[in-house]
């Protein structure tokens, strides 16, 4: 019964934040859009420790022009900023060779 409880509490949660609104003062057609929401977001580690040092430095820029800004904020942390660091391992067993490429031989005798 609490997974019934926990799809009926993330349904409410849902429908109210259907509810929510953009003050308009803060959606300016001239204001930053798309690529100054990239730059911002692949910066934003760097910002966020500034920020909380020096008061006039924000890691969001408002007014912006609404959900293209949002949208590039968006793609400069996940894409390109925080989000993109890759690792070469995806899959380690005690056998992995040095540059943590596993053997396909010892994939296949672990699976048997």
């Amino acid at each position: 019964m609490t997974r019934v409880r926990a799809l009926l509490l993330l349904a409410a949660v849902a429908a109210l934040s259907a509810c929510a609104r953009q003050i308009p003062a803060a959606v300016v057609a001239s204001a930053p859009g798309i690529l100054r929401g990239l730059w911002d977001g692949f910066i934003f580690p760097w910002a966020w420790l500034v920020s909380l040092f020096v008061p006039e430095v924000s890691i969001y820029a408002v007014p912006n022009n609404g959900g293209w800004y949002d949208f590039g904020y968006f793609l400069g942390i996940v894409v390109f900023g925080v989000g993109a660091r890759k690792t070469r391992i995806v899959y380690r067993t005690a056998r992995t060779r040095r540059r943590g490429v596993v053997d396909a031989k010892v994939i296949r005798d672990e699976e048997a």
